[in-house]
């Protein structure tokens, strides 16, 4: 009785170790993607390399766990397993400090270098891990013959340690703790985990894993892996502030880094000072459009808070614009607040998605709209089809004017002229501009405005701020590269940016 009693007591303690390796192999997967992205962004790509990596890990893991445990793999195996992958889990910082600056010096493509980031972080600890539930299932089954009882519990465990671990990162941990701290903690847990199963190990190997361990620590802090490169982290961003005064003719400017993109840049003194050609564009657009005597009593709607620095110039030079801005994260907003020279004391601030803040404006009437959410060559799918199109005009008065920066590749801007065809729909002016045109191929920033009103000049000067010149280039744009009836309209059930910025993805111009 007493033996079946301490049976019972193991394979709980089994289940318990496969829930909770389970939790932590999650945990690691979610923490992977802001590990990286300071270095390749956040995308589709990025996330796809990471998911894939670490199941081909997990996969790998499980078959070898199966053969092992077929051939005599005990508690001690599994006990050696879980350290390793404690090893292997802090290895993945090191890893990181010694893989970053050779991937940033080559001219991979992003797909190739989000790939790479991953494979060499987080392949091996996720084999690791994925071989302790068959290892651990198949020593249960020999304390219970009821297969099926056994096999469906331990399955049901993984999978709610992997709900519990994606939950608890995602909401929690990140934006609490941030990645490297959570690393360094769940190689923690797995040593934890560990430590039961080595009762009746020689020391010998412990002590080696223990050394191993702090040998690793020893090398990740001489290597700077500690160091992390977010001033803060939240549930969406990598969030850093650095000096770009070498950007302002004078004084005093900071620049918002989100991930690896430069959003903008903010002077201290001079609010009105537009460092950013495609922000000053926009401005220069919405004085085009209007005329500088009534652009001081607008009312803008931005998509996209970020740095604040079109919202902060217009509180400076129209005192009397109103000015509502949809954030989705408030980490951003509070960061411009602190170190990017901002107030939101007389803005509306809404921290919510910008399309579910116009859905619930339902009264409001804007005249100038403005998406500036777009992340890097990651784009926010609902905030370019016909259906948000059709929203924006609807919360628009007559007159009244939408612009939009996107990043895409030169001199065929798939993504743009889709863009463009998806607001030509519901707008009967639609333009794309560019402060340059280059000679070669490259990846550059576009704004397209969009309207009922048509803007006559092709050449647009700056009427403020520094001497500038912007360029409508819809004619050479829609008649090179790619026909455009080859380009869908985007629309909620069909969104293929990725495809439309492949040449981006595939290419070094994307990093």
């Amino acid at each position: 009785m007493k033996t079946l009693e301490f049976d019972h007591y193991r394979i709980a303690w089994f289940g318990a170790t496969i829930f909770l390796s389970s939790a932590i192999l999650l945990v690691i997967e979610i923490t992977a993607g802001r590990l990286i992205a300071p270095y390749v962004g956040v995308s589709i790509y990025s996330w796809t390399s990471i998911i894939g990596v670490i199941l081909a890990g997990l996969s790998l893991g499980n078959w070898l766990g199966g053969r092992w445990a077929d051939r005599g793999g005990n508690e001690k195996s599994a006990g050696i397993v879980l350290a390793l992958a404690g090893v292997f889990c802090l290895f993945s910082l090191l890893a990181l400090s010694l893989v970053a600056p050779l991937l940033q010096k080559s001219r991979l493509d992003l797909v190739s270098a989000s790939f790479l980031y991953v494979l060499s972080m987080f392949f091996v600890p996720s084999v690791l891990i994925g071989i302790v539930t068959p290892l651990l299932t198949t020593l249960a089954l020999r304390l219970d013959d009821r297969a099926g009882h056994i096999v469906g519990r331990m399955h049901a465990l993984g999978a709610l340690g992997s709900i519990i671990g994606t939950f608890l990162t995602g909401y929690v941990l990140i934006q609490y703790f941030g990645s490297r701290n959570i690393i360094l903690a769940c190689s923690l847990a797995l040593f934890v985990l560990a430590v039961p199963f080595f009762q009746r190990m020689p020391k010998t190997p412990v002590v080696a894993l223990l050394g191993a361990a702090i040998g690793l620590g020893a090398l990740i802090e001489a290597r700077g892996g500690w160091a992390n490169p977010c001033d803060r982290e939240s549930n969406y961003f990598c969030l850093r502030v650095v000096d770009a005064s070498h950007e302002a003719p004078f004084g005093k400017a900071k620049a918002l880094i989100l991930d690896h993109l430069l959003h903008s840049i903010n002077h201290e003194s001079e609010p009105a000072m537009l460092l950013s050609p495609y922000v000053h564009l926009m401005d220069e657009l919405v004085l085009d459009h209007f005329g500088q005597e009534a652009a001081s009593e607008l009312d803008y709607f931005f998509a996209g808070g970020g740095a604040y620095t079109q919202p902060r110039a217009i509180q400076a030079l129209s005192p009397g614009a109103k000015v509502t801005v949809a954030e989705i994260d408030s980490a951003v907003t509070q960061l411009a607040v602190d170190e990017l020279f901002v107030s939101i004391d007389d803005m509306h601030v809404f921290h919510h998605d910008a399309r579910t803040v116009l859905e619930r404006l339902q009264d409001a009437r804007f005249d100038v709209v403005v998406t500036d959410a777009f992340h890097d060559i990651a784009v926010p799918y609902h905030l370019v089809t016909q259906e948000f199109a059709q929203l924006v005009k609807s919360r628009m008065n007559a007159s009244g004017l939408f612009v939009t920066n996107v990043v895409d590749a030169f001199p065929d801007p798939k993504m743009v002229k889709s863009l463009a065809k998806t607001l030509k729909a519901e707008f009967d002016h639609v333009d794309i501009w560019v402060d340059d045109i280059p000679q070669r191929r490259r990846r550059m920033t576009y704004v397209v405005s969009a309207s009922g009103r048509e803007i006559r000049d092709d050449v647009l000067d700056a009427r403020r701020g520094f001497e500038r010149r912007w360029y409508r280039i819809n004619v050479p744009l829609m008649s090179v590269g790619t026909p455009m009836n080859e380009l869908p309209v985007f629309t909620d059930d069909f969104v293929p940016v990725e495809r439309m910025i492949s040449s981006l993805l595939l290419t070094p111009e994307g990093l």
